[in-house]
């Protein structure tokens, strides 16, 4: 074998997933057919969950200041994401090539291999390993590996090779984007509807700004490459009377409201993560940070198969898990496509929602559904409100008197036994699976507020963050077995 795991795209989820594998201890090649990154940005900065993500690896000091923002819309209907203490805030004004930038520099640090204008012209799943036909400037060349993973977009060769289906629907709306620089426009986060259509304009940080035009009547047109930035131009004046010809443009696409998704997520030994896995309008930003959950999903699971810590009946969790989020992601983001393309025909149900999201319970459960922060997972039986779901970060006192947090656990994407009170015993069953996970002894720094309920002995937090045995609440053993495979001793 060349690898364990070859890995076919090197943006947000391509190189999210390469650097988990490697913190997993498996051998990872990266293929992407450009020669150079990108500049563009079609993401512009993270969701709750994915700082969480983030900061359980140690990373967000590597993306600098960040600008946090509570608020937010649900297609264009505005939404405080502050509640809940404000966990819900976002981060905007950090492009996706920022994003590349950070993960492909954390990635080679850890000794993954990316191998830029090399281009997959075709693979076959043997059923014990996958071959790899690549196009690189040297001439053709064979990679052979357990397992081939496609993280190459919206257009993926890997899942039109591999016969993927895609159901969905096809695009019925297009919308033009530039970033544009040496020209100053107002700010409009969430949408300016206007009688033709409807305006976007965002600021990306050093005299940039990125436009959105979508025009009422305008259905999408077949295109071999991006449109003109006069295309952008004459129709933001349609739509605004306002003429932005005079700037300087730095990057010029497009976009629609198509709507699909890989009826599977694993055939065999070949596995999609991100945009090759589900498109859709890029709406409340969720479309890089669905991704990159994606990737950290199954990072962990693929390095335990192939470096031999578990059974490869675990990569089915991946589909199990992942496949419903990315439903409800299609799901909220075609109801957003309403919200936000409609005309004045839907004008009065924004009204109305605009009243209902003002309610804190509206608010705060489309903040948690797309913030990501209230996915839940079916880890095995019990009832306890933490099991399947984001450990939350709690403030710890470590045995030896140091402090650090849940989240700081994490940093080495191993698994976590969390022993909080009387958890010998549970230390004691965790001590044959020590070469996969961590037994951690501490206390909460802080006591549980009046009504709130009681931290319990000891939790089981998975190397993805979350949480899959409680104590009192199900089999340590059992847990351990299905999240960790065998004990090593």
């Amino acid at each position: 074998m060349d690898t364990d795991v070859v890995v076919v795209g090197a943006g947000p989820a391509g190189l999210m997933l390469a650097a988990e594998l490697r913190l997993a201890g498996a051998d990872v090649v990266v293929l992407e057919r450009e020669s150079d990154s990108h500049v563009e940005s079609r993401g512009m900065g993270f969701t709750a969950r994915t700082l969480e993500v983030f900061d359980q690896r140690g990373l967000l000091p590597r993306f600098g200041d960040l600008n946090r923002s509570p608020g937010g819309h649900f297609g264009s209907v505005p939404i405080d994401f502050a509640v809940g203490g404000g966990t819900h805030a976002s981060v905007t004004g950090v492009s996706q090539a920022r994003t590349v930038e950070v993960l492909g520099a954390w990635a080679r640090e850890l000794g993954v291999d990316i191998r830029r204008d090399h281009e997959v012209t075709g693979f076959a799943d043997t059923g014990a390993h996958v071959e790899v036909e690549v196009r690189t400037p040297a001439g053709e060349m064979r990679l052979t590996a357990p397992y081939l993973v496609g993280c190459d977009g919206g257009r993926s060769v890997v899942r039109k090779l591999g016969g993927f289906a895609f159901p969905g629907t096809d695009a019925t709306a297009e919308m033009l984007l530039a970033d544009v620089k040496d020209f100053e426009l107002p700010e409009l986060w969430s949408g300016s509807r206007r009688p033709g259509g409807m305006l976007l304009a965002a600021p990306l940080g050093e005299d940039t700004m990125r436009v959105v035009v979508y025009e009422h009547g305008m259905t999408p047109v077949p295109r071999t490459g991006p449109p003109a930035f006069s295309e952008v131009a004459d129709a933001w004046r349609r739509v605004s009377g306002d003429d932005i010809s005079d700037a300087t443009p730095l990057w010029v696409s497009s976009f629609t409201d198509a709507s699909r998704q890989a009826s599977e997520y694993r055939r065999g030994r070949v596995l999609l993560a991100g945009d090759a896995a589900h498109i859709h309008l890029p709406a409340s930003g969720q479309g890089m940070n669905v991704s990159i959950q994606d990737a950290v999903n199954l990072g962990w699971k693929l390095g335990a198969v192939v470096t031999g810590g578990a059974a490869e009946d675990l990569l089915d969790t991946y589909h199990a898990e992942r496949h419903p989020v990315g439903a409800e992601l299609l799901k909220n983001t075609r109801a957003q496509a309403t919200l936000f393309l409609g005309g004045d025909e839907t004008q009065p149900l924004r009204d109305v929602l605009t009243q209902v999201f003002r309610r804190e319970d509206a608010a705060r459960y489309l903040a948690g559904l797309v913030s990501g922060l209230d996915i839940r997972y079916d880890v095995g039986p019990g009832g306890h409100p933490l099991l399947g779901a984001r450990m939350p970060e709690t403030q710890l006192v470590l045995a030896d008197g140091e402090k650090a947090t849940s989240t700081e656990l994490l940093h080495t994407a191993r698994g976590v036994l969390l022993v909080l009170g009387d958890g010998e015993g549970a230390a004691v069953t965790a001590g044959a699976w020590a070469d996969r996970l961590d037994v951690v002894t501490a206390r909460a720094a802080y006591a549980p507020e009046p009504g709130e309920p009681a931290e319990p002995d000891a939790l089981l937090i998975r190397p993805d963050g979350y949480v899959a045995w409680v104590s009192g609440d199900g089999d340590l053993e059992a847990a351990l077995r299905r999240w960790f495979g065998e004990p090593a001793v």
